[in-house]
């Protein structure tokens, strides 16, 4: 047997579901020093709550807390059941080591050892 909710009820429901998703999520979207809570995250995008959801595109940078994750490059946005879909179009995982512009060998030392004279 399937519940028939009215208007109103469904409303208050869909409500109470983005508000527990967005309490529940500690990733968080940066753009120009704005924070968006995001509510979902797959394996090609994400979705942020649409009541104040901007029309994003290019690079922004997503976190979990305070920890910086992905710097993603974002092209496409759609609206679906109150929630704004953002697509990747690269998703490049951040690193805390600069990058290297040349191959380090295996076998080269950590350090110098100095004799200390």
């Amino acid at each position: 047997m399937e519940a028939v909710f009215s208007k109103e009820v469904q409303q208050g429901l869909e409500a109470a579901r983005q508000s527990a998703l967005r309490r529940s999520s500690r990733l968080r979207l940066s753009v120009d020093g704005v924070e968006h809570a995001v509510l979902r995250m797959w394996k090609t995008g994400f979705a942020i709550a649409d009541e104040n959801a901007p029309q994003l595109r290019g690079l922004v940078d997503l976190y979990d807390g305070s920890q910086h994750l992905l710097q993603c490059l974002i092209m496409k946005a759609e609206e679906a059941s109150g929630e704004m879909h953002y697509e990747f179009k690269r998703a490049t995982a951040v690193s805390p080591d600069r990058p290297l512009d040349f191959e380090r060998p295996r076998n080269a030392p950590a350090g110098l050892i100095t004799n200390g004279r």
